[in-house]
C-alpha cells in the first residue's frame, strides 16, 4: 500500500513538472525576459535620451547665411555691433563699439579670447535683472547697454536699428534649445580671495595695457579707451570691478591673453577709480 501511494505521488509530480514546463514554454514566446531588454536597461535608455534633449551646442550660423526674407537685417544688425558709430551713430555718446567686449559681433564662444559671446542671448531672455527686479527682454537689455556702455540713448523699440539687433540676436541663436544652460554667455567672476590693489594695478596697466590702451586710457587704433569722456560711463557693467577684472582675465591683452587673476583684480581696480561720464538714471550700477 505504502508503495502505491509513493508510486502515485511521484507520477503526480511528474505531471505537474510536464504542465508547468508546457507552460513556461508557451508563454515564453510572447515575453522576453532576456538581459538586453530588462526593465533595468530601458530605464537608463530614456534617462539617456531626457539628457540629450535640451543639449546645447556651439554652432551659430553665419551672418551671411540668413534667409532671404531677414537677410537685410540680419546683416544691419551685424553692422551695428561691429561698427556701431557708423550704423547707429545717433544713438552712441562715446568712442566705443559693441564688439569691444562682444568680439566679432559676439559670435563667439566666450571664454579665452572669446569676449562676451551673445549667441544664445535670444534662447535665454526675458530674463531677470536685478536692476530692473523684474524679468526684462532683448529691447530692454540692448537699451540698458547703449546708455551705460555707450554712454547714449536708448533706441526706440520699433526703430529699424533695433529691429535689426533684435533679428540678428534671433538668427545666431538659431537650433539652440529655449532657456537652455548656455555656458558661454556672460562674464566669468574670478575665484579669489585676493584683494585688488589700485596702486599695483596702475603700475600693470603701464606694463600690460597702455601700448593699446594709451598711457591715460584714451584708447588708440588698436584699442577703446577705457575711462574719460569718451569712454563707458560709471553705469555700465564693466565699471564693476568683479566684471573688467574677470573680462581683462581671461582676454587681455588681445589676441594673446596671460594676464593673472591677480593683476586682472589690480588692473581693474585701477581702472574703475579713473573719472568717467556719470550715468543719469535711476540705478548706478549696471551690467
Amino acid at each position: 500500500m505504502k508503495n502505491n501511494r509513493f508510486i502515485f505521488a511521484l507520477v503526480v509530480i511528474a505531471a505537474f513538472a510536464v504542465v508547468g514546463a508546457g507552460i513556461s514554454l508557451i508563454f515564453s514566446r510572447f515575453i522576453d525576459f532576456s538581459d538586453a531588454k530588462s526593465i533595468e536597461t530601458v530605464a537608463q535608455k530614456s534617462i539617456a535620451a531626457k539628457q540629450a534633449v535640451g543639449a546645447v551646442v556651439f554652432n551659430p550660423p553665419l551672418p551671411r547665411d540668413a534667409p532671404a526674407n531677414i537677410k537685410d537685417a540680419v546683416m544691419l544688425g551685424y553692422n551695428i555691433l561691429t561698427d556701431t558709430g557708423k550704423y547707429a551713430g545717433q544713438y552712441v555718446g562715446n568712442k566705443l563699439i559693441c564688439s569691444n567686449c562682444h568680439f566679432k559681433g559676439g559670435i563667439t564662444q566666450g571664454g579665452k579670447n572669446g569676449g562676451l559671446s551673445l549667441v544664445g542671448v535670444a534662447a535665454s531672455y526675458p530674463e531677470y535683472k536685478k536692476r530692473q527686479n523684474y524679468s526684462v527682454d532683448l529691447v530692454t537689455r540692448t537699451n540698458d547697454c547703449f546708455q551705460r556702455s555707450m554712454n547714449g540713448k536708448p533706441l526706440p523699440a520699433d526703430s529699424k536699428e533695433m529691429i535689426a539687433i533684435v533679428t540678428y540676436y534671433q538668427w545666431i541663436a538659431k537650433g539652440l534649445p529655449i532657456y537652455a544652460d548656455i555656458p558661454w554667455l556672460g562674464v566669468k567672476h574670478l575665484k579669489s580671495a585676493y584683494k585688488p590693489d589700485a596702486a599695483k594695478g596702475k603700475q600693470v596697466f603701464a606694463q600690460k595695457c597702455a601700448m593699446c590702451h594709451g598711457d591715460n586710457g584714451q584708447g588708440t587704433p588698436a584699442a577703446p579707451p577705457l575711462w574719460g569722456k569718451d569712454s563707458f560711463n560709471d553705469g555700465a557693467g564693466m565699471h564693476k570691478l568683479e566684471n573688467l577684472a574677470g573680462f581683462a582675465h581671461l582676454n587681455m591683452p588681445l589676441g594673446n591673453p596671460g594676464m593673472s587673476a591677480e593683476d586682472a583684480l589690480d588692473v581693474a581696480g585701477f581702472v574703475t577709480t579713473r573719472p568717467r561720464p556719470h550715468f543719469i538714471g535711476k540705478a548706478k550700477q549696471g551690467g
